[in-house]
């Protein structure tokens, strides 16, 4: 176990390590434009995925491609600290058509030095809510949201910027499209790709915290740094449907392990799960109570196998439904910037149902089969057939299973020679009676 761990550990390094994991570096001398990319959920994997890239020194022009439903709000807040103390331009572009910069997403457009949209693309949405996507009720709600809009009026005033749309984004859950936020000068440019952006740009002034800055793209050589192999696989793992996946996985594999201690493998693959699913759950709105409410789905589903009747299995049917519902939906809200997350309905019916039938049917059969009495010791020479050594009358000694046991029998004589069956064990004594001869045995058939 521990070298397989160790050489998880090397092999993590070593992949993390490998050159094509890291970002291009610019072979020319004249301005350069590094993209960066963001899709999907605002997380820390992101924040460290900018972090890393936005310190870079070697780089006129960083442009953030956009397309996000939003994310945690402390994530978010480090996302628009990041750009904002950026000392190269940042322009935040959300696409390609069709992409949207949803809730947290709203804010990291609002803090681009440059805020730019792809055609059929959207913005806003940006009030906050709780996991269930429903409003939060009360003074929590009225704190939150007024803290959002406060920091939507903010980012938009720096830039000049429509800042009354970007409260009511978040007070009324406002959503423009992109030709909207043109008009309504909620962002600076439309541009329908990278190249038409960068012409756009060209000669354009940019507030920066250290004054004005005047913008060369024409001609600039352009440098897509996307994630590394390590942060795309934390970053994909930041799905409700994979999270749930390792959640399931991990729990069954330690359970399977116990079961069958010494079999390694399941341990090891629920323990790797488990970790993972904690790593996915780190980002998304995990409801702890419906963690406990699985684990005592599969408690159920393990017991049932030692008693009879189905009820335990159909209260671990019940109870395993409500905890995936409710996965991922916490009673408190975690974040305003959060989207409303889910497990897909179908993937919680078919893992229900796969469930019950691996621990009713697989697992039942395995228990089933440990319970059984194995034979050792004396009591496996009972039917046997064994060879009088010495005359029974009614104790005498009978060779049974190749040994020479002391016997008794009820009837009468037997004598040396004959065959016998042993019908009992009573300390080291058999007790035998005269076995049927073939012809017998022949009649009674």
């Amino acid at each position: 176990m521990k070298r397989l761990m160790l050489a998880l550990i090397v092999l993590g390094l070593f992949v993390s390590a490998l050159p094509w994991t890291q970002p291009a570096h610019a072979q020319s001398s004249g301005p350069v434009v590094r993209v960066l990319h963001v899709d999907g959920i605002i997380d820390p994997v992101v924040v460290r995925y900018l972090g890393r890239n936005l310190e870079r020194t070697d780089t006129s022009l960083f442009v953030i491609t956009l397309n996000t439903p939003g994310g945690s709000w402390e994530s978010m807040r480090q996302v628009v600290q990041l750009i904002l103390s950026s000392p190269t331009p940042v322009a935040v572009y959300v696409a390609p058509p069709g992409a949207r910069a949803g809730s947290a997403g709203t804010f990291i457009t609002l803090a681009g030095h440059v805020a730019a949209m792809a055609p059929s693309t959207n913005i806003g949405a940006a009030h906050p809510v709780d996991s269930s996507g429903q409003d939060i009720p009360g003074y929590l709600g009225d704190k939150l949201t007024e803290d959002a809009a406060a920091l939507a009026r903010t980012l938009a005033e720096r830039y000049g910027r429509n800042a009354e749309w970007a409260a009511k984004s978040v007070t009324e859950s406002a959503s423009i499209t992109a030709e909207e936020a043109l008009n309504l000068h909620v962002v600076d440019l439309l541009a329908g790709d990278l190249d038409q952006l960068l012409r756009l740009l060209h000669g354009r002034t940019v507030s920066m915290a250290n004054g004005q800055q005047t913008l060369s793209t024409m001609g600039a050589s352009v440098v897509q740094t996307p994630l590394s192999f390590i942060e795309l696989f934390l970053h994909t793992l930041v799905n409700p449907n994979i999270a749930y996946a390792l959640w399931i996985i991990g729990l069954l594999a330690i359970i399977i392990e116990l079961y069958h201690p010494g079999a390694v493998l399941p341990g090891v693959t629920g323990a790797i799960c488990l970790v993972l699913a904690f790593v996915a759950s780190e980002s998304l709105p995990l409801n702890w109570g419906g963690v406990a409410l699985i684990v005592l789905a599969l408690a159920f589903f393990a017991l049932d196998m030692k008693v009879t009747g189905f009820a335990l299995s159909v209260g671990g049917a019940v109870a395993f439904v409500l905890g995936s519902l409710i996965l991922f939906s916490p009673f408190a809200p975690e974040s305003p910037t959060l989207p409303h997350f889910r497990v897909n309905p179908w993937l919680i019916a078919g893992t229900t149902i796969g469930t019950a039938g691996l621990f009713l049917f697989a697992l039942g059969a395995a228990f089933r089969a440990q319970r059984l009495r194995v034979p050792v010791g004396v009591q496996t020479v009972v039917g046997a057939e064994g060879i009088v050594e010495v005359d029974l009358a009614p104790t005498g000694i009978v060779l049974a299973q190749s040994e020479s046991w002391s016997a008794v029998t009820d009837e009468p004589t037997i004598q040396a020679g004959e065959r016998v069956v042993v019908t009992g064990v009573e300390g080291n004594t058999l007790s035998v009676r005269r076995a049927k001869s073939q012809q017998e045995r022949q009649e009674g058939a």
